[in-house]
């Protein structure tokens, strides 16, 4: 993967960013630098395999990656359950919104209960939450 992005994915990046935190009621890391990092990252991995690979994780196969679309930003977690693994959408303290997630997610452990300022915008996928959490009860232990 090359070190610079181009400037046309930072862009492009920027404005989905962007467009994105309006549309979910999010808001990017207040932290100076946190939200530029990720944008970085998302842009390389436009300019390498075409998709805006979430940056925070780690990928055996990335074209494999691809084909699920789980990670693929905004990735399903940020759309179903609004929990932003990068932190780059947040609520306005800086915290990822962990509201709505399963009892048993990492992201509770982590930061505690978050609420939703915004809970009427964003998880488009919201309908999903229930279907994950059938499957998960019907897993063996």
């Amino acid at each position: 993967m090359p070190e610079q992005p181009s400037e046309k994915s930072v862009q492009k990046m920027r404005t989905f960013v962007e467009k994105y935190c309006e549309k979910s009621g999010t808001v990017t890391h207040p932290v100076e630098g946190i939200a530029e990092e990720v944008i970085q990252g998302l842009a390389r991995y436009v300019d390498d395999i075409g998709r805006p690979l979430c940056p925070c994780r780690f990928y055996p196969d990335k074209e494999e990656e691809i084909k699920h679309r789980t990670w693929i930003c905004a990735c399903d977690d940020m759309q179903i359950y609004k929990y932003c693994h990068c932190l780059l959408f947040v609520n306005e303290e800086g915290l990822p919104i962990t509201e709505h997630l399963p009892k048993d997610h990492e992201g509770l452990k982590i930061y505690g209960l978050v609420k939703d300022p915004t809970p009427d915008k964003g998880r488009a996928l919201r309908h999903k939450a229930e279907e994950r959490e059938l499957d998960r009860k019907a897993r063996p232990s």
